[in-house]
Parts: C-alpha cells; sequence; structure tokens
C-alpha cells in the first residue's frame, strides 16, 4: 500500500501527523493554566471540573470507533474529518459565552463544557490515527524510531502547553482586540490545525486499508459509547461529594458495567464487531494491554500527585509546581526517542521495554519514600527518573502489537492501546484520589481534611488548578498529612509499575516484520479468523 511511495513524501505525511497529534496533545495541558480566569470570565467555577471531564469522556469513548473506521475506510479521510472536527470545537470553544446565554446550550460555561466535547471527538482521532498511519508508512523493523517522535511530541506538548497557556491568558488580551487572552488558548489550534491539514490533503497518500470493508456496526458502537460514556464519569466524580458508595457514582458504574456485557455480548455475535474479540487469543495484544493499563495509571498518577506534593509539603507556588512536571515530560521524550531509534536499529524491543520498567520501578519507589524535607531539586531528579522509564512504553508496546497482528487489524490494536491507557490512567487516578483523601481524613483536623481532599480530580487537566488551593505556606500538619498521604498513594503507583513490568515478561519476542505486506512471523495466535 505504501511500499511505493519516497522517504519524502512519507516524511511530510508523519509531519502533518504529528503536527496534528501536537495540537491534541497541547489541547490537553494548555487549557490548564487558563482555566481560573476562564471559570471566573464564564462565572462557572462549580463546573469547571467538567471542562477537562468533557474532553476526556468524548476522547476516550471515540478512540476504539476510529479504530474500527481505520480499517475500513480511507485513513487520510478519516484524519481529515478528525482534524476538522477538532479545529471546529476550538473555534466554538473560544466562542463560548460571547453571544449571552443561549437556547439550547445555556451559558458561557454550559456552552464552553459542550463545545469541549466537540473537540474531544476529533482529539480521539488524531491521537489514534497517529500510530495507525505510522504503521501504514513504516514496517515494523523501522517503525520504533518513528514512534518515538510520538512520544517526543506528546512530552514537547506537555511542557509547552501551560506556559503558552498561562502567557496568552495573562498577555495575549492585547494581541487580538476585544477578545479575552484565554480565548487564545483555543484560537491557537486554529492556524497549527490548518497547517496540518494542508500537509494532509496535499502530502499524504490515501492509505487504503488492508481490512475488508463491511457495513459498520452501528448498534455495537453504540452500545460501547453508552457504557463508557458513565464509566468515565463514574471514575471522574469527585469523590469527597460523590463516594463511591453514593447512588450516582453506583448508578453511573452499574449502567457501565450493564453496557459493557451488552457490548460485549453483541461483539460476540456480530460479523462486523467494533472491536475483534479474537484478538484478545494473542498472547502479545492481550500482555500488552494490560501493561499499557497500568502504565497509563502510573503516569497520571505522578502528573496529578506530584503537584500537590509540590505545593502542600515543599511549599512551592501553583508555578513552581507546574514547571516541576518539565522534567517527567523531558524525561518521557528522551526515553522515547532514545528506546525507538535503539529497537529500530538492533531490534529486541522486549529488553527495552524490561528496561524502562526497571528505571521507572526505581524512580517510583523513590518517589514513595520521600519524606517530608524532601527538596524541590530532589523531586525534580526523581520525577526525571520516572519519565526515562515511562518513555520507552510510549512507542514499544504499540509497536509488538501492530507487529504481532495481521495488518488487517492494525486499525482496531492500535487504538486499543490507547483506550486501554486512558481508561487506566482514568480508573488509577480516582482510586488513588480516594486513598489520599482518606488518608487526609484520619490526620488532619475534621474542618481541614475536606478542603484539602475536596479539589483531587482525575485528570492531568485539573492538576495546575489543584495546585492553586493552597496559595499560603503549609504548615507542618499539612505538610505531614501530604508527605503521608501521597507516600501512600506512590506506594499504591510502585505495585501498579510493577504488575505492569511482570505483565512485559508475558509478552512474546517476535522478529519484527521487514514489511507491511507480510503477515506477523511465528506469531504465537493467528486473530481474525472466527
Amino acid at each position: 500500500m505504501t511500499e511505493n511511495l519516497t522517504q519524502r513524501s512519507k516524511m511530510l505525511t508523519l509531519a502533518g501527523v504529528l503536527l496534528a497529534l501536537f495540537l491534541s496533545s497541547l489541547d490537553q495541558t494548555i487549557v490548564s493554566t487558563a482555566l481560573p480566569r476562564i471559570v471566573a470570565d464564564l462565572h462557572g467555577f462549580d463546573r469547571f471540573a467538567w471542562v477537562a471531564t468533557a474532553y476526556l469522556v468524548a476522547s476516550t469513548a471515540l478512540v476504539p470507533v476510529y479504530g474500527k473506521l481505520a480499517d475500513m475506510y480511507s485513513r487520510r479521510n478519516i484524519e481529515v474529518t478528525a482534524i476538522l472536527i477538532f479545529l471546529t470545537g476550538s473555534a466554538l470553544c473560544g466562542l463560548a459565552g460571547e453571544f449571552g446565554t443561549l437556547p439550547l446550550l445555556g451559558d458561557g460555561m454550559s456552552q464552553l463544557i459542550i463545545f469541549r466535547a466537540l473537540q474531544g471527538l476529533g482529539g480521539a482521532g488524531l491521537l489514534a490515527m497517529a500510530f495507525i498511519i505510522i504503521a501504514d508508512l513504516f514496517p515494523p523493523a523501522e517503525r520504533g524510531k518513528y514512534q518515538g517522535f510520538v512520544g517526543a511530541t506528546f512530552g514537547t506538548a506537555s511542557v509547552l502547553g501551560p506556559f503558552l497557556g498561562g502567557l496568552l491568558t495573562d498577555h495575549g488580551s492585547g494581541l487580538l482586540p476585544g477578545i479575552a487572552g484565554w480565548r487564545l488558548v483555543f484560537y491557537v489550534n486554529l492556524p497549527l490545525g490548518l497547517v496540518a491539514l494542508w500537509f494532509i490533503l496535499s502530502r499524504m497518500p490515501r492509505l487504503k486499508p488492508r481490512g475488508e470493508k463491511k457495513p459498520l456496526d452501528y448498534l455495537s458502537a453504540l452500545l460501547l459509547i453508552s457504557s463508557l460514556v458513565p464509566l468515565v464519569l463514574g471514575l471522574q466524580l469527585n469523590k469527597a461529594i460523590y463516594a463511591w458508595t453514593s447512588p450516582l457514582t453506583l448508578g453511573l458504574l452499574g449502567g457501565a458495567a450493564l453496557g459493557l456485557l451488552l457490548f460485549v455480548y453483541r461483539s460476540l455475535h456480530s460479523a462486523n464487531p467494533i472491536l475483534d474479540f479474537t484478538l484478545f487469543r494473542n498472547p502479545v495484544f492481550r500482555s500488552a494491554n494490560i501493561a499499557l493499563f497500568l502504565l497509563g495509571g502510573a503516569f497520571l498518577s505522578i502528573v496529578i500527585f506530584e503537584p500537590l506534593f509540590m505545593v502542600n509539603v515543599v511549599g512551592a507556588s501553583a508555578t513552581q509546581a507546574g514547571v516541576s512536571l518539565i522534567p517527567l515530560s523531558m524525561g518521557v521524550v528522551s526515553g522515547s526517542m532514545l528506546a525507538g531509534q535503539m529497537v529500530a536499529r538492533f531490534g529486541h524491543y522486549k529488553r527495552w521495554m524490561l528496561g524502562g520498567g526497571l528505571i521507572l520501578i526505581t524512580g517510583q519507589a523513590l518517589l514513595a519514600t520521600m519524606p517530608a524535607s524532601a527538596s524541590y531539586g530532589q523531586v525534580l531528579l526523581y520525577v526525571l527518573i520516572c519519565g526515562v522509564g515511562l518513555g520507552p512504553s510510549m512507542p514499544l508496546y504499540t509497536l509488538a502489537i501492530q507487529n504481532a497482528i495481521e495488518p488487517g487489524f492494525t486499525g482496531q490494536a492500535t487504538s486499543a492501546c490507547q483506550f486501554f491507557r486512558q481508561i487506566g490512567g482514568a480508573t488509577a487516578a480516582a482510586l488513588l484520589g480516594t486513598i489520599l483523601t482518606l488518608s487526609l481524613a484520619q490526620t488532619l483536623p475534621p474542618t481541614t481534611a475536606p478542603t484539602a481532599a475536596a479539589p483531587l480530580a482525575a485528570s492531568v487537566e485539573t492538576a495546575p488548578v489543584v495546585a492553586h488551593a493552597a496559595p499560603a505556606p503549609p504548615t507542618p500538619e499539612v505538610r505531614a498529612a501530604f508527605a503521608h498521604g501521597i507516600s501512600r498513594v506512590y506506594f499504591c503507583t510502585l505495585c501498579l509499575v510493577l504488575c505492569g513490568w511482570l505483565a512485559t515478561f508475558f509478552i512474546p519476542e517476535l522478529p519484527l516484520r521487514t514489511s507491511n505486506a507480510c503477515k506477523p512471523a511465528a506469531a504465537p495466535v493467528l486473530v481474525g479468523a472466527k
């Protein structure tokens, strides 16, 4: 399908895909520093967490659907559609509240939440399609170094997002007359997105799928979405307000469980399911996704709770807490790039996955044993180590899965990787947030514990907002309580990492294919046949 493309055409296509992915990754962090100004202007403090939640729910639920569509239709058409949806959502987010309360859409804050969900519908495609298109352009033997660019793109966006968001919010109001600076946080996507769109339309081949084209199982897609939405919502609800045993939380999680059972039943009896469950017969697919689920939880745990430690234990400012995540991102970038290059040169992806896991275990153990007297520089070093360890997980688990399945299932298998990583992050963040809340309730005075625990949110976007919750220097009691509570959280995270590392041992290492045209070599189980 792409064997006749020149290297120049492949690299130009890759540039467009990475630019689109950069927009999606940037959007998950750039909004964080603008949120305080947004909720002040739109008078929506009671709903600020939903700005992040709406995007997360939509971007998580649609990833498997994009993967299935990629196996049936032109990759280019799907990528273009995802970019257009994302840019439309960005433009509408920038306009939220400009025309007052609107019929059906409500006030400005409600409009922003709805438009963020629309953004998430496009963002899901940008994330899923990046790995799928790279899989089309390069065979597995070469793919590692190019998928390493995906991790680097994600890490760079994570670094630039909070900085650019704060810069535009604080100083962008004068750039365009009459437009508040925080609105530029959304409008900045438009010129970059148009450049990415130009690259895709002018340089990218159609990339016709290898899978069999059949009518989409709309009922299967509906069941999947209707189960994932309440699942993510149930996990995202602030457990200080809606406890795990509250009727709303139990109702959402119960509805999600019922929806997932119906989805599995439908998939097993459908001629063209959204996710072909025969993929789980493949030990590479099965073990790698278990590891990704656990490592996704570990990554989000570091992102959310490290700023809390910085503010409430070290005594750093909100800005310093946000900056402290830069070493994590830079570690992910360097680890991802190095692992991708080494696998492309020497092969043997499993040893790099296990090696990265050992580095992550070391860094996570250091975080779990940090005393209340830990210094700012000490924490930076520990998160850097964690970032280097996490880096190889970005490209290599996906590479192992793509190498082990038949080309006709690339879209489904690749999107499953992103899906399990995101669900793992949302699940772990919710559970670990509850652990911290309970720990604080036991160690802080009754009048202090609920206030300290309430802002916890299972979202990358809201993590910097949590940091704003403690502007005053922490008292010795608060420092001791948070140090003890976050130590518990990071010990549980260490257990997740150890389990993910053990799951990696069960991933068979197959020879990397030198062509996309051939089937997996020595695949333990051939998937896709019912």
